[in-house]
């Protein structure tokens, strides 16, 4: 299978695109600087469908693979960093679905990004993919950004939108943070404690990217989240214990809005109670379903 993949150096897309090659599968990454081997081919999210270059790497691929935007946690939310956000999701995600509508041989599938933000706070409501979008920033961008890909969708093309949950790995992501802090005894529940916490592994993460390749009844939203949400109190024993340090320390709502703008309220301090119904039902086998057990897991490996 010959599979491209946006954002292949980030912390989703090279683990997907080493499962990927360790299965024997070609992947194509595309990069935004120079190529640096035969495998990479430069794009611009900005560039509109007038790529001749990433026409020629798309055509007769069997899958893509959409990951590529501004972090959503890696700087304050001023209005100009908010409009990076949303544009390099948006606009990327239009120009590589009108140049996939293009192709004398399109893919079979799309697989564009897209993240549980779609809800806004759910408060004590469990969610599945049948629920309408929530308010707020990100609900808005996550909107658009799944919007943005119909031009592939009208072109016949299979198109899931994977609405990503936090993502736990000891070697990026939330728990990448996290871990020295609370191996040091750090600790922190974050604001209240009673928000929601919908989590995946990255290994459950990166397989149910693979299932959506693969599975040819899977389309439109999915969410890829562990059964079994937490409140972030949960959260921050699990996580101590895990590492066999106390997690006492509260961090005030006050302190993180102070800190993080913004991000605080639709992010650190907003609840989210998402279930995976959709890939339960297509019977998706997590690896890990329980938060205990798979932190246990993953201290030890990180």
């Amino acid at each position: 299978m010959k599979v491209a993949i946006t954002g292949a150096s980030g912390f989703l897309g090279s683990a997907l695109t080493r499962s990927l090659e360790q299965d024997g599968h070609q992947v194509v990454r595309l990069v935004r600087r120079e190529p640096r081997g035969p495998a990479e081919t430069r794009w611009d999210p900005y560039g509109g469908n007038s790529q001749p270059g990433l026409a020629a790497a798309l055509d007769g691929t069997d899958a893509v693979v959409h990951l590529a935007g501004a972090g959503i946690g890696d700087k304050r939310w001023t209005e100009d960093y908010k409009r990076e956000i949303h544009d390099s999701r948006s606009l990327g995600t239009r120009a590589l679905a009108e140049t996939l509508a293009g192709l004398d041989t399109p893919p079979k599938v799309l697989v564009s990004g897209s993240a549980i933000g779609f809800y806004g706070d759910t408060g004590e409501r469990t969610v599945t993919e049948e629920v309408p979008a929530g308010a707020g920033f990100l609900a808005g961008l996550v909107r658009d950004w799944e919007a943005a890909a119909q031009p592939a969708a009208d072109a016949g093309i299979r198109v899931a939108h994977p609405r990503t949950g936090l993502v736990l790995s000891p070697d990026g992501g939330l728990l990448g943070k996290l871990l020295p802090m609370f191996r040091l005894g750090l600790g922190a529940k974050l604001g209240s404690g009673r928000q929601w916490m919908s989590w995946i592994t990255l290994d459950d993460h990166i397989a149910a990217l693979r299932f959506l390749i693969e599975s040819a009844e899977m389309s439109g939203p999915v969410n890829l989240t562990a059964p079994e949400p937490v409140r972030n109190t949960d959260f921050t024993k699990a996580l101590g214990t895990a590492v066999h340090r106390p997690a006492v320390l509260p961090a005030p709502a006050f302190a993180l809005r102070l800190a993080l703008g913004g991000f605080a309220d639709e992010s650190a301090l907003v609840s989210q109670r998402v279930l995976p119904a959709r890939l339960t039902e297509a019977g998706f086998g997590f690896g890990h379903r329980e938060l205990g057990g798979a932190l246990a897991d993953l201290v030890q490996t990180g």
